[in-house]
Formats: structure tokens, C-alpha cells, sequence
């Protein structure tokens, strides 16, 4: 049995990554991390739980990691850092959900979360935790840095085209819309139901912290240095799912038939990749799945490629891909206890 630890256990993320787990049958959860909660049961806060006998403990970090074969990191930005070292100098294998080891370059991380980064020296050592794109690095590596969710969405929507250099890098625009749960549990006056009810808004154009993840992995893909994104979220009045409409200019006459074939092609060994040529995505077919929902639309008047992706926040752009993450590095099925 797999011995996990989640510290953070008591946030969206936190609790999605226990419902999946719990039927884990290669999986002990040991370790409920929770300093706020520390001492409840785990029904208290979620009733939905009331017949588990388990609580939110807090405990020296050295202790969980020896403890434990995986750790996972639900906590906010800024936070992992502070103390992934004790995890990970104790052998255990460490998966970051948040944005503290996306970045190789912790120059890039400090620019644009606005503080120092405290485990500079394990940069060198994380992975991308994007199981489309870097499974056979995650086989390996005891610290993976799990992706954001519009990141997760957009790569994958971006991946095949860029591979094969069938757009003008300069020319692409991400419009991505969100549910309400990608801005956590903590409280914030935009995120009262009155406010959010009946609503539909954007926010943090231009400077949203996920544009240097995507820009990275996205400059990584086609091979060229500083590709720029036009980027701008939305927040929609709805629990979860995420869905990104991309648009993007041509460079090579395609077809329909043939971006599809190429899509298909592409992500022909991943499993939650679902390359949709009938009809087109939408966050309900994704909901409490760890799918990825992809429909390309060549608009031969413009010249212009339209793609769609959709998946669910808390899934696959959280937990469910944390625990992809983990069966890929611990040598089992990638879907297991994810359908």
C-alpha cells in the first residue's frame, strides 16, 4: 500500500484529493494535514464524511514525511515552499498543487507572485506534472510540480499545433472562463454569492499569474524562446469546470478532417484526452472527471484555428491529475481510481 499524507486537506483541492484517494485500493491515507482544523473530524467539516473516523491532525513536517511514501501539497501559493525541503530531503516523493515548483527559473516565480522563493536549490529537481507531455520525466521524479488548470486546459488545447508548427505563435488569444471553486476556499468579497450570482466577469487581464506557466511550457513545445499570450480569465456563477476558447492564425492550409486526425494522433497514448469531432465541449461532460474535452474548428474565412478545451477545475486541473501523477510515478495504471 501507497502511505499518503495531504497537507492542506481541509481546502477544495484538499478535500477532492481525499474522495478520490479513499477508494484508492493501492492507497492508505495516513495524514490529514489541517493546522486550522486541527483536532476536528473530518465529518465535522464535510458531513457528507460523518461515518469516517478520521481527523485533521497537525504534525512536525519531517514526521509526516517519514511516514509517508507521498506527500501531497494542497496548500496556497507561497506556502509548499516554506517547508518542502523536510519533505522531500526525507525521501518522500513530494506533488505540489500549487504554483511554488512549476517554474525551473525561480526568477520567473518572483516576478510574478510578487516573493522570494525559500527552496530555490530543488527547482532544478521538479518536473512538470502534465502526464501528456512529461510522463516518462514523472516515472522518475520525487518532486513533481502539479500544473494550474487554465494552464492544464490551454497547453493541451495548443500542444499539437504548436508541435507542428501550424499557427503564428504571436497570434494566439486564450479566452477562458472558470467556476467559482478555482479561487479556493478562502473568503473574498467578489466571491459572496450575491456578487457572484447572475454574473459573468473577467479579471487580472494581461498580469494573471498563469500566463508565464502557459508561455514557458508553450515556447518549450514548438522549441522557440518568449512566445507572448493575449490572456483573459473569466469568472462564471458556477461551482466548477473550466472551459478556454483559443484562437489562433494559420500559417499552412489544413483542413478539418486533418487537424483532427492530427489532434487524435497526438494524444493517441493519453487516456484523458478526449478529442471531441462531433459537437463541441462543454463543462458538464467534464464535471467530476478527469477529462480534457478538445474540438478544433478550422474557420477557412478568416484563416484563422479555433480550439476548445475543456476540463473540470478541481480535477483534472487539481487533485485527479495529482493522483495521475502519482500512479505514473509509483508504476501503476494512470486511470486508477480516476474513473
Amino acid at each position: 500500500m501507497i502511505k499518503v499524507s495531504i497537507i492542506g486537506s481541509s481546502g477544495y483541492a484538499g478535500i477532492e484529493l481525499f474522495e478520490i484517494l479513499r477508494k484508492h485500493k493501492e492507497v492508505e491515507i495516513i495524514n490529514l494535514i489541517s493546522k486550522t482544523y486541527q483536532g476536528k473530524k473530518i465529518g465535522e467539516l464535510y458531513p457528507k464524511y460523518r461515518d469516517i473516523n478520521l481527523e485533521f491532525t497537525w504534525k512536525d513536517y519531517k514526521e509526516v514525511a517519514k511516514e509517508s511514501d507521498v506527500v501531497f501539497t494542497a496548500t496556497p501559493h507561497k506556502v509548499a515552499m516554506e517547508f518542502a525541503k523536510e519533505l522531500y530531503n526525507e525521501g518522500t516523493v513530494l506533488i505540489d498543487l500549487s504554483a511554488d515548483f512549476r517554474f525551473e527559473d525561480y526568477k520567473v516565480f518572483e516576478k510574478w507572485y510578487k516573493v522570494e522563493h525559500k527552496s530555490k536549490e530543488l527547482l532544478d529537481k521538479t518536473v512538470y506534472g502534465l502526464p501528456e507531455l512529461y510522463k516518462e520525466e514523472i516515472k522518475r521524479s520525487d518532486l513533481i510540480g502539479n500544473p494550474g488548470c487554465y494552464p492544464t486546459a490551454s497547453i493541451l488545447g495548443l500542444a499539437p499545433l504548436l508541435k507542428h508548427h501550424l499557427i503564428d505563435e504571436e497570434s494566439i488569444v486564450i479566452d477562458a472562463k472558470s467556476g467559482t471553486t478555482g479561487a479556493g476556499k478562502k473568503l473574498s468579497e467578489k466571491l459572496h454569492f450575491p456578487e457572484r450570482n447572475e454574473n459573468f466577469s473577467p479579471y487580472s487581464p494581461i498580469l494573471h499569474r498563469h500566463i508565464p506557466e502557459i508561455e514557458k511550457e508553450l515556447s518549450k513545445i514548438c522549441g522557440k524562446n518568449d512566445i507572448k499570450i493575449t490572456f483573459t480569465p473569466h469568472l462564471v456563477p458556477m461551482d466548477r469546470g473550466i472551459l478556454v476558447s483559443i484562437y489562433a492564425k494559420l500559417i499552412k492550409n489544413i483542413s478539418q478532417k486533418e487537424i483532427d486526425e492530427i489532434y487524435k494522433e497526438f494524444y493517441k497514448d493519453a487516456y484523458f484526452v478526449r478529442i471531441i469531432e462531433e459537437g463541441l465541449p462543454d463543462t458538464k461532460a467534464v464535471s467530476y472527471t478527469n477529462f480534457c474535452d478538445i474540438a478544433l474548428r478550422v474557420d477557412e474565412r478568416t484563416g484563422r484555428i479555433l480550439v476548445f478545451s475543456a476540463i473540470d477545475n478541481l480535477i483534472k486541473g487539481a487533485s485527479g491529475q495529482a493522483v495521475q501523477n502519482m500512479n505514473i510515478r509509483f508504476g501503476l495504471p494512470e486511470e486508477t481510481s480516476l474513473l
